[in-house]
């Protein structure tokens, strides 16, 4: 189970002109998503990527330095840690656990990194903040590379939203297997089903980004907002009534080319809509032709709410408050996907969003825009919530949830399931400036 960052990932060699024998036509290329994007079997493992706004002990308000972000991404990776680490494009960190066999190896692999990575920026003076997106400005890109620059230049023609992601978003993203290639409860299809229309349901109960001044104004998951609002098609799902291989292929394939990496110092160029099937079918003239590295590359530019990557990667869950909030999701996710009594629960609270999802893709159908703009003041959505919530509470102890990670799941549903709320409501001053640890969930 592959946890690298999709932003953050290292980019692969690029070699000019390719290996003849590397380069894919277009049914080699259909041939290689079908492989490598649902690996099927039962649900055995777990995994997590936290990322976290890195900001001063005494001014959390105000951005840091250049120098001192880079002071604490290598006091971080310094550290021995069963995490990898990684810097996204504005200096937030991130921990991606390896992939744990329970629901104890991974909270407890990332609590002990955590506790060490805490303790290495706290006495440089610095902290770890959980927040979807970064209300402090002005926000610069602290990552200078090609595949940044152009990024940044492709987000650029069609809005800020680009920017905002790259230079101030952070989420907890949890990694779940795929499931079986035969239908029934841990089919892949019915996963692939579920994932999507619990998804709102997730934005909704963890959204932790309120939006102040701009387009996302009043919204309580303004990070949502920028994903919706980046292009066109980048970060959409496929349509939620095609298959899950054969619908993400023609997602993958007919979405446009983000760069052509190429060697040297030079700057990677962007044919203007050129997707990645047009790439395989000759493309613009001069252009050389497409290698499996190309798709990979490209499909690492790809952002959609759930991204197959042999197991699922739900990416729609914003930065949690609190030095265990993180925990929560992470917990709620695996008891809902991968306990069969919790999930047969979900799946059934995921079937009656149907409707309110209609066909259009997410995250810009009615249900997801309603759970980024209101939270659990949604009462359809609070309904889901609340369900799903009693049916992970349940789960956990049959998944082996120690009993810290129990009671911090419960003192989430009463502070903020069972009231309708989420993170987002609280007071101003907790978002960045607020205490951290037990205090933080009083």
């Amino acid at each position: 189970m592959s946890q690298d960052s999709p932003v953050a990932a290292p980019t692969p060699p690029a070699s000019l002109p390719p290996d003849p024998a590397s380069t894919l036509d277009e049914t080699q290329a259909e041939d290689l998503l079908h492989g490598i994007c649902f690996k099927n079997g039962p649900p055995r493992l777990l995994g997590a990527e936290l990322e976290w706004l890195v900001v001063d002990a005494e001014r959390p308000g105000l951005p840091l330095s250049a120098e001192r972000l880079c002071e604490a991404h290598a006091a971080a990776r310094a550290l021995t840690l069963d995490s990898e680490v990684t810097v996204e494009p504005g200096g937030q960190l991130e921990l991606s656990s390896a992939p744990a066999a329970s629901l104890g190896g991974c909270v407890d692999s990332l609590r002990g990194d955590l506790t060490a990575v805490r303790a290495a920026l706290l006495s440089r003076g610095m902290l770890l903040r959980g927040l979807g997106q970064d209300p402090r400005h002005p926000q610069r890109r602290l990552l200078a590379s090609p595949r940044y620059e152009a990024m940044e230049a492709y987000f650029d023609r069609t809005g800020p939203a680009g920017r905002s992601m790259m230079r101030g978003s952070a989420s907890v993203q949890v990694c779940v297997d795929a499931g079986t290639e035969e239908p029934g409860l841990f089919g892949h299809g019915r996963r692939w089903r579920l994932a999507h229309l619990l998804g709102a349901v997730l934005v909704a109960a963890f959204a932790n980004s309120p939006g102040g001044q701009g387009p996302y104004a009043g919204w309580r998951c303004s990070r949502q907002g920028n994903w919706a609002d980046i292009d066109g098609r980048r970060a959409l799902a496929p349509p939620l009534d095609a298959p899950p291989r054969s619908g993400w292929v023609r997602t993958a394939l007919d979405t446009e080319v983000m760069c052509v990496r190429s060697s040297g110092d030079g700057p990677w160029s962007m044919p203007r809509g050129l997707t990645f099937r047009g790439w395989l079918r000759g493309g613009p003239p001069g252009l050389r032709p497409p290698t499996a590295e190309d798709l990979d590359y490209h499909l690492s530019t790809l952002f959609p709410p759930v991204r197959p990557r042999g197991h699922l990667e739900l990416r729609m869950i914003d930065a949690q408050p609190g030095d265990d909030g993180w925990l929560v999701p992470v917990a709620v996710v695996h008891a809902l996907f991968d306990d069969p009594e919790a999930a047969e629960t979900a799946y059934r609270v995921a079937k009656g969003l149907a409707d309110s999802y209609g066909t259009a893709s997410a995250p810009r159908n009615p249900l997801w825009r309603s759970a980024a703009r209101h939270g659990l003041a949604d009462p359809e959505l609070r309904s889901a919530a609340a369900t799903c919530f009693r049916a992970a509470a349940e789960a956990l102890p049959r998944l082996g949830a120690d009993a810290h990670v129990r009671d911090t799941v419960a003192a989430f549903a009463e502070r903020y399931v069972l009231r309708g709320r989420c993170p987002a409501d609280e007071p101003p001053e907790r978002w960045l400036g607020g205490p951290t640890g037990p205090e933080a969930r009083r």
